[in-house]
């Protein structure tokens, strides 16, 4: 059992009462594990047959499964790196269930790393849309890009920036918006029980703090009629109840809506921060009541407030002809489709296809502006492994594939040169046909472009 501090154990013996044996003995249980199918690349009933996890369905997430770590490693399945799946807490999955984003809409995940409810956002959407994906930590924003990558996520746009930036340049501009706040962390002490070294009641009041400043800010890029969800990992009601109360006092606009999937969860608890009956409408996920960690989680809908004025589509460092031909010149040697037609963008040598018409960027820090597609060099573009992974065998003119138990499909990942025969030139590699990266045909030889980083030992 983690070493749990003695304030926190006090104040849920006074919240809970009678519940406090029952959720104190949870902390002598194992976390639950769960992961995701990525519907972007295969459907759930396909990815059953295929996987040979002993996998029980998560209630709550259609998408989601639970499975057995005693018996099951799917974070070193040759299947994890195709992208075919993410795995994620159980309880995690809740928030982008009730914030239910819709394809062809504009959505924005706020506080994005690692990527887990970003990616599901994104096979929500179906790959249709806009959506904007914000961490403002550098370090962490490389993580979101290398799961959006892994996934094969095109149509995100990644942001390093703070919320109070973004709300003065898209006012009203977004149909749903997932604010999956910084927390204390308290649902996580039994997954993670070093975040209970950092936890105290002080702590508490400074996270409900810059919640409240995130909430602000989110209200404001909210079209009118839109759905925000606000969620996070701790039980402390002054992070959570609390939160909530404050903001609705503040922004009549805004009205409480019951959480979708609630049948699954407890209600919200307005009897702990002396608030009115309707806080009811938000969830709590316990661990002595479901397969999960802690989860709290509120759905707010916008009924009023001035609409966005649609920004005109922003204006993004130019492509010049040479990179656009020799983009065009890769697609007729490699692709088995027409080649992207843009939207463009070139920082650098980096060449990325905009998703659709897209606000300017301008003075904000860009992670990602969209999908990377490759390397714009002297004489040759080189495309990147972001490209490879949206991509599908029907769509290039050649391809190989290995089966997952093939030793040749292990020394691919392990970034060796495999004997190939074939045509001189790119060939998206593939697992059973789910693309893992690109390799290059040169004198009978197969040379390795999957990327160093990713490379298994």
């Amino acid at each position: 059992m983690a070493q749990l501090p003695n304030e926190y154990l006090e104040q849920m013996k006074t919240l809970l009462k009678e519940e406090y044996p029952a959720f104190l003995a949870t902390y002598g249980e194992p976390p639950s594990k769960g992961l995701r199918v990525n519907t972007l690349k295969i459907g759930v009933e396909e990815f059953l047959q295929r996987v040979p996890f002993r996998l029980e369905p998560i209630p709550w997430c259609k998408e989601g499964f639970f499975f057995e770590p005693e018996e099951d490693r799917p974070g070193k399945h040759v299947y994890h790196a195709a992208g075919l799946y993410y795995i994620q807490d159980p309880s995690a999955m809740a928030p982008v269930v009730a914030l239910d984003p819709q394809p062809g809409e504009r959505v924005l995940d706020l506080c994005a790393a690692p990527g887990g409810k970003t990616t599901q956002i994104a096979a929500r959407m179906k790959g249709e849309g806009l959506l904007i994906a914000n961490e403002i930590d550098p370090r962490r924003s490389k993580v979101l890009v290398e799961n959006l990558d892994r996934l094969g996520v095109s149509h995100a746009v990644v942001l390093n920036e703070s919320p109070q930036r973004l709300s003065r340049r898209f006012v009203g501009f977004f149909d749903r918006i997932l604010v999956d706040a910084p927390c204390s962390g308290e649902g996580m002490f039994r997954k993670d029980p070093d975040v209970c070294g950092r936890w105290s009641p002080r702590a508490t009041h400074r996270c409900a703090d810059v919640q409240r400043e995130i909430l602000e800010a989110a209200s404001a890029m909210l079209r009118p009629g839109g759905r925000l969800t606000y969620s996070t990992c701790t039980f402390n009601p002054v992070e959570n109840e609390g939160v909530i109360l404050g903001f609705l006092e503040k922004h009549p606009e805004f009205e409480l809506k019951p959480v979708p999937q609630s049948e699954h969860y407890r209600e919200g608890r307005p009897d702990w921060v002396d608030g009115p009956s309707q806080l009811a409408r938000s969830a709590r996920l316990w661990p002595h009541h479901l397969q999960g960690e802690g989860h709290f989680v509120a759905v707010l809908e916008k009924t009023d407030g001035p609409v966005g004025t649609a920004p005109r589509p922003g204006s993004f460092p130019p492509v010049s002809a040479d990179a656009k031909n020799k983009l065009k010149q890769f697609s007729r040697e490699t692709l088995a489709e027409d080649p992207p037609e843009g939207p463009f963008t070139l920082y650098g040598d980096h060449l990325y296809l905009l998703p659709g018409p897209l606000p300017s960027l301008k003075g904000l820090k860009v992670e990602r502006p969209g999908c990377y597609l490759g390397q714009v060099k002297k004489g040759r573009f080189v495309p990147s492994h972001s490209w490879a992974m949206t991509l599908t065998p029907d769509r290039v003119q050649r391809a190989v594939s290995f089966t997952e138990e093939s030793p040749e499909l292990h020394r691919y990942l392990r970034g060796e040169t495999l004997p190939q025969s074939g045509e001189k030139g790119w060939v998206l590699v593939t697992v059973d046909r789910f693309p893992l990266g690109w390799g290059k045909i040169s004198g009978g030889m197969l040379k390795n472009h999957f990327p160093k980083w990713l490379r298994w030992d």
